[in-house]
């Protein structure tokens, strides 16, 4: 192998697909990063064995292609230390290899290529999707927070992509609250689903631009390919039933808040200082005109309450719920105002964009209330 890059590209490449490197490995392999040179490119290939991440560059100069697996640490710390220059990239015997900089150089081992496990693919009963890159990276930024940690209901601990004939639905829950975002644009000629983990999504957020363009997903039941541009992330999908979370979402609330998100969102977290660190609970007074937030410790006699004026319209009501997760809900929303929709004490509440917000159609969630003295 040889061949001339700038060592930029290469260290943007190898940096976006490093995320799939695992911490800790059996396979010492699995720690180099893949490298494939051809007339195509070059190819960077991660792998954890699960999840893997592929990028193809264009060399500057490929003078003999070939393949070899590059140690992912070294090669990495190596380009964060250069300046961006022209690097030149050679085999000089059986195991190891020379990049040559301007002003220097530097030998670093290989492994053969041939000893890389095989990366698993797609079976022959494979669903496309097509999804603008913008509304991939917004679905999962507003879902990934509700994903739970559940070792007894792996399906929990995932995105459920929903995907029909007229809209797509990504959904995550942990059984305490539940978001859902609405993507009318992207549709299948046939409904189907799967479920992704939350390591493979948040890794999608991270590494794919909104302005990207379209992302093409290929899945069968137990494996999902997602391309974009030139990166590849392949990944076990979680095999499972998701619950019917459309049985879920309340219809009929007839007590309805109307609130600025910022101002309730700063009040929750200003109130639920005092409250008690086990459980975290905040109590909601409601009125016609204004809301009451509330929270208290007994055993370490703190309290706080606050009162800020909303449009209220139904019965009085008072319930509670856990700050952590009302606040990770109203830091999640971007709109302006927010509005919560109850029918009594004991059963979930409906938040939603406001009326006038562009998100009211794709964004809406449910929260639990919890029982309090």
């Amino acid at each position: 192998m040889n061949f001339n890059v700038s060592s930029f590209e290469l260290l943007k490449a190898v940096t976006a697909v490093s995320k799939a490197i695992p911490a800790k490995t059996a396979l010492p392999i699995l720690e180099d990063f893949l490298f494939e040179l051809d007339e195509n490119g070059l190819r960077i290939t991660a792998s954890d064995s699960e999840l893997t991440l592929r990028t193809v560059i264009e060399p500057t100069n490929i003078v003999e292609p070939g393949r070899m697996t590059v140690p992912a640490q070294h090669i990495i710390e190596l380009l964060k230390a250069l300046p961006d220059q022209p690097l030149e990239i050679r085999t000089i015997s059986d195991s190891s290899f020379e990049c040559k900089w301007s002003s220097g150089q530097s030998i670093l081992p290989f492994r053969p290529a041939d000893d890389y496990p095989e990366i698993t693919g797609l079976g022959e009963d494979t669903i496309a999707v097509t999804i603008p890159a913008a509304v991939l990276v917004e679905g999962i930024s507003s879902t990934i927070y509700a994903t739970a940690d559940d070792e007894i209901r792996p399906a929990m601990n995932g995105i459920f992509f929903d995907i029909d004939t007229d809209s797509t639905t990504l959904v995550a829950s942990d059984a305490h609250k539940l978001i859902c975002y609405t993507a009318k644009e992207v549709k299948s000629e046939q409904k189907t689903s799967f479920i992704l983990h939350k390591k493979p999504a948040n890794i999608l957020k991270n590494i794919i631009s909104k302005d990207s363009g379209d992302v093409e997903i290929v899945f069968d039941s137990k494996n999902a390919r997602f391309r974009c541009g030139q990166t590849e992330v392949i990944c076990r999908l979680i095999v499972g039933k998701y619950p019917k979370y459309r049985d879920v979402i309340p219809q009929n609330n007839s007590n309805v808040l109307s609130i600025d998100r910022v101002q309730f969102l700063n009040t929750v977290k200003r109130v639920s200082v005092c409250a008690n660190r086990a459980s975290n609970h905040v109590k909601l007074e409601l009125a016609e005109g204004v809301i009451r937030v509330s929270a208290q410790d007994l055993g370490f006699s703190l309290s706080a309450q606050e009162e800020i004026n909303c449009s209220y319209e139904g019965q009085p009501l008072t319930i509670g719920f856990k700050s952590t997760f009302l606040s990770e809900i109203l830091s999640n929303f971007g709109c302006e105002e927010i509005v919560m929709k109850f029918l009594d004490d004991k059963r979930a509440a409906l938040i939603m964009p406001g009326e006038n917000d562009a998100e009211r159609e794709k964004l809406c969630g449910i929260i639990m209330p919890i029982m309090i003295a």
